[in-house]
């Protein structure tokens, strides 16, 4: 599986909202649905989704969004913005039923592709049938055993691909900056007696240095601006500027180096 990242926002569109879900058919997908806020709703707008471990922009993200709320609602505020994230399996259904061949008593439910609500009620059906030994109808479907490297040789060649240049490429084509060319709230791979250091600058020029290997599998970070975070493009680990883990699968710390 990987990691993909979509952005959402909180808006008071000064008008009714009609009650419900929604989300369009056609790319690019935006989901539409309302929140209770005080003796209002507001339009709660998801959408602008990359793969994770991509340096995104707020043009690519958040303003893209309230470009399209403003062509519907013209007088509309932003009142929040966050992002979260999602695992993706290689066909785009989830994995529900056995975690492996070898263990026939140890279930697996993920990669629901953003439809969560939904397809954790489904995997509660599948995998309840699985523990009292019911057949499912459904549970062919979402086979959790199915991926096969030559059904899916695509998918796992782009895969392969990234996590390739994750580890090779980009070690070798980190520019050779000084960390004097980082602007102050920005952040960048750097080379320092031929070792790679993940560098961020805070607004006061305060200089934040850690080592930007993933602790997860080993892959090398990318500096996310946006949120001020190093985000691993291979599996969607995410650590803040202090090298603190703040997402899995990734549960260590990043290593902190000290500027002399």
């Amino acid at each position: 599986m990987y990691q993909s990242t979509s952005y959402v926002l909180g808006i008071d569109t000064k008008t009714t909202l009609p009650n419900g879900m929604y989300i369009n058919p056609t790319q690019p997908i935006y989901s539409f649905r309302t929140a209770k806020f005080g003796d209002k709703r507001l339009l709660i707008l998801a959408g602008a989704d990359h793969k994770t471990g991509f340096a995104p922009t707020e043009k690519e993200t958040y303003d893209k969004l309230e470009n399209f709320a403003k062509k519907y609602y013209p007088k509309s505020e932003v009142l929040y913005k966050w992002n979260t994230r999602d695992c993706i399996s290689l066909d785009k259904i989830p994995y529900i039923g056995n975690i492996s061949s070898f263990y026939s008593n140890a279930y697996v439910a993920t990669g629901f592709n953003k439809w969560g609500i939904t397809s954790s009620n489904v995997a509660a059906n599948i995998i309840r049938d699985k523990i009292l030994g019911k057949e499912n109808k459904y549970s062919f479907v979402f086979d959790s055993l199915r991926l096969k490297p030559i059904k899916n040789r695509v998918e796992l060649k782009n895969m392969g691909s990234q996590v390739f240049k994750s580890f090779i490429s980009n070690r070798i084509q980190i520019p050779e900056e000084q960390i004097s060319k980082i602007k102050n709230d920005n952040g960048a791979i750097i080379k320092i007696q031929n070792k790679s250091v993940g560098i961020y600058k805070d607004v006061d020029g305060k200089v934040y240095a850690i080592n930007p290997t993933c602790t997860h599998l080993g892959c090398l970070l990318t500096w996310n601006n946006l949120d001020k975070t190093w985000d691993c493009p291979c599996h969607g680990s995410r650590y803040n500027f202090k090298g603190h883990n703040i997402y899995d699968p990734a549960f260590k710390n990043l290593k902190v180096y000290e500027i002399k």
